[in-house]
């Protein structure tokens, strides 16, 4: 299946030379409907939380960032609740280095970078695939059967044990379409 993974910054003439008629398909938090559901920070609603029985989030980014731990804050429950696509996340420059993801919003343990990705992330990312998104996913299936797709994301790393630099929920989206998930993820 010809799925591709591409930054959104690249211009159209650049994605045109590199993808000669390729369909576009913009997933990002910016994109337009029915697309950007594919986002992390749309809030589907109804995710559950990993590790945290009979809680749910509004959407996988405020997962990640409701169970971040930093050296000058713990975890922020409200994160679960955020409905719009911005104010979500929490930053370095504003609570100090992360110290881990913790296990849950009342667990003990907390997971290094590459395990909450691939035990709290992954998961969430997976759940709403299943349960939210699986038109859109058929629609990315069948696109892809019939020529190339391009899914635009800010970042393209696919790799879940390279932490220099962020996940790309496009890549992850192209392994679910292509039955490639990432090994050693969970279900949430």
């Amino acid at each position: 299946m010809p799925i591709h993974v591409a930054s959104r910054r690249r211009t159209p003439a650049s994605l045109a030379a590199a993808f000669p008629g390729a369909e576009v398909v913009d997933v990002t938090s910016r994109a337009g409907e029915p697309w950007v559901r594919l986002s992390p920070f749309y809030p589907h609603g109804g995710i559950p939380v990993p590790y945290s029985e009979g809680v749910t989030s509004q959407s996988v980014e405020g997962i990640w960032q409701a169970l971040k731990v930093f050296e000058g804050a713990d975890v922020d429950p409200s994160k679960l609740a955020v409905t719009g696509m911005r104010g979500i996340k929490r930053t370095v420059r504003r609570y100090g280095p992360v110290l881990g993801h913790r296990t849950g919003l009342t667990g003990g343990e907390l997971l290094p970078y590459e395990t909450a990705r691939r035990l709290v992330y992954l998961p969430s990312y997976r759940w709403v695939l299943e349960h939210r998104a699986a038109d859109l996913v058929e629609r990315l299936r069948r696109a892809g059967g019939t020529g190339d797709v391009v899914l635009l994301d800010y970042t393209t790393n696919g790799d879940v044990a390279d932490p220099r630099t962020p996940l790309s929920h496009a890549a992850l989206l192209r392994a679910w379409t292509e039955g490639s998930w990432p090994a050693g993820a969970t279900s949430a």
